[in-house]
């Protein structure tokens, strides 16, 4: 039978190009590029926000950026699901939402939390869940986001450190994407096509597993 898996994030799983702000297409984008790697055992459900955090309300947007607020409507929409794939973080790390790696780390246990807690209706085990922690923010000399994430390319480098130790705790998978994939200069934040796809090929042997595939 084949597996359902969501994708839940940001702009890096929505699929931002960082030269012209436009989205990547399917072939380029790391869940679908997770996906086709699958050859139909898995499907994969993209739930991607520009601007997401983890659990912080960001009130210049007129979106529900607070990954928490939204993720229990996503589960009750989504399941039933094998898996759930978590990349946030980076966001929390402006300066006027949360501005260090430890509040990401907190926020990303409440998603933890709120995915195993959620009343599913459809299946009696809660989904299994990978922990991802994203590419490190760059230099860049983008004067918006320069500015945004002023001082957080320290704290970006912390996440993988503090989300692999939740991971232990939580008892959840783990997979650092700068292990693959490096932010663009163009704005210090968002990836090219190269490293877009990185991500989706470099989970695939832990999905594998996890998935029992």
């Amino acid at each position: 039978m084949k597996k359902t898996v969501l994708a839940y994030g940001d702009s890096l799983t929505w699929g931002l190009n960082p030269i012209n702000q436009t989205r990547y297409t399917n072939e380029i984008r790391w869940p679908r590029v997770l996906e086709q790697q699958f050859n139909g055992a898995i499907e994969v459900v993209e739930e991607a926000l520009c601007g997401r955090t983890t659990c912080f309300d960001d009130k210049t947007s007129i979106d529900d950026r607070n990954g928490a607020a939204i993720l229990p409507t996503v589960l009750g929409s989504c399941h039933p699901l094998d898996l759930v794939i978590m990349m946030l973080g980076t966001n929390d790390l402006k300066k006027f939402v949360a501005g260090s790696a430890m509040a990401a780390c907190l926020g990303m246990k409440r998603l933890v939390n709120i995915v195993r807690s959620y009343p599913y209706m459809s299946q009696t085990e809660p989904p299994e869940i990978i922990i991802v922690s994203p590419p490190h923010l760059a230099e860049t000399t983008h004067p918006l986001s320069g500015e945004r994430f002023s001082g957080a390319i320290g704290e970006s480098k912390k996440l993988s450190i503090f989300y692999s130790d939740l991971a232990d705790e939580m008892e959840c998978a783990f997979f650092d994407a700068a292990s693959v994939a490096v932010a663009s200069p163009v704005d210090g934040v968002h990836l090219d096509e190269n490293n877009t796809k990185a991500i989706g090929k470099g989970l695939q042997p832990l999905v594998h597993v996890v998935l029992g595939l």
